[in-house]
């Protein structure tokens, strides 16, 4: 029996993806925005080898990013052009696309892919591995990685936010807070959807310097409030809707539940929270969730889970599924509020103390 394509497609496919992050990491899309160039050219501007730069450049060229351009040259002399899909590589493009190439295929990611065989023996996250620390303390001591993380989850959460604020009916809240929500993605599209709502962007301090001036550039610092704080701790209470967008999957079973206590303990008795996340399916077939759960496993101690899953993790916190929404994304919405047949450890606002 000859070896499955499967194997061969993925196993080619790490290359492909760390020629992607050359590309990426040189500049070369900036290069060629202003048309194309000559693979000698572009090689004679960055001081790089022409003919190694020509084989990354004509592997990525497979994927629609770049083109050649046609014509006589051939090898170094190939021309290359930049592709409508090439354009989101630009430093600083709105999607966030080059700051995933760069975070994904970076050091820290590398090193934790690496160690994935020890973290399946040893139980220790690949950051802890490599650098003795868990991965979001080593965002919060360095703050440059950090920021290019925050902008990576744009890319990440992909067309994730406009099916969210599509699929909830948002309308009839009178402010949201989305819990650790980063610099905003995913708010600022229900704000824009929605023109009634006030929203709340709460996430640690260095991560909130950053979400004010995404919030100004959006031209929401009108409707959007940035506050600073620990989740862990606290949350803004007694507002009408709370969101945890991809919170939970970062974390292992016990500290999702003290973030949801948290959340619960903020809560009147008519606010819902909106746990935003891979609902994976409770069978084989492909699913983005199911690949994103090797990239929560070799960098975290969190994962993705399944409708039952997040009930239960609910349940332990006070908190009962209302209902699951889909949404025109791989992400669901799950819709939790208080359950007055139980009363977790704290109280709740919902409750009578």
């Amino acid at each position: 029996m000859r070896t499955p394509p499967i194997v061969l497609d993925t196993m080619h496919a790490a290359f492909l993806a760390r020629a992607m992050y050359v590309v990426t990491r040189l500049g070369i899309p900036d290069l060629l925005a202003g048309g194309p160039m000559s693979c000698a050219d572009l090689a004679g501007k960055l001081r790089v080898q022409p003919v190694p730069l020509h084989q990354v450049l004509r592997s990525v060229a497979t994927t629609g990013l770049l083109r050649t351009e046609p014509g006589a040259e051939t090898g170094p002399r190939q021309r290359y052009a930049l592709t409508g899909s090439g354009r989101t590589l630009l430093a600083g493009h709105p999607s966030g696309t080059a700051e995933m190439v760069l975070m994904m295929q970076g050091e820290l990611f590398s090193k934790a892919l690496r160690a994935l065989p020890e973290r399946v023996e040893s139980g220790r996250t690949g950051p802890e591995i490599a650098e003795g620390l868990p991965f979001f303390e080593i965002m919060a001591r360095r703050p440059d990685e950090a920021r290019l993380f925050n902008r990576m989850m744009i890319a990440t959460h992909g067309d994730e936010p406009a099916a969210v604020a599509q699929a909830y009916d948002f309308s009839g809240a009178e402010r949201i807070v989305d819990v650790g929500g980063g610099i905003g993605a995913l708010l600022l599209e229900i704000l824009r959807r929605h023109p009634r709502p006030r929203g709340v962007l709460f996430d640690v301090a260095d991560v909130s310097d950053h979400a004010r001036k995404h919030v100004a550039a959006a031209g929401m610092s009108r409707r959007c409030e940035v506050r600073s704080g620990d989740f862990f701790e606290s949350v803004p209470a007694g507002v009408d809707l709370y969101l945890l967008s991809r919170i939970l999957h970062d974390w292992d079973d016990d500290t999702c539940v003290r973030i949801l206590r948290t959340c619960a303990q903020a809560m009147d008795a008519g606010s819902r929270l909106l746990v935003v996340e891979k609902v994976l399916p409770d069978n084989d077939e492909p699913h983005l969730g199911k690949r994103l759960d090797l990239v929560m496993a070799a960098l975290t101690h969190g994962r993705e889970r399944n409708a039952a899953e997040y009930g239960a993790l609910l349940a332990r916190a006070g908190l009962r599924v209302e209902r699951h929404l889909a949404t025109g994304s791989a992400s669901s919405i799950v819709v939790a509020m208080l359950d007055r047949r139980a009363r977790p450890a704290g109280g709740t606002r919902g409750y009578p103390h």
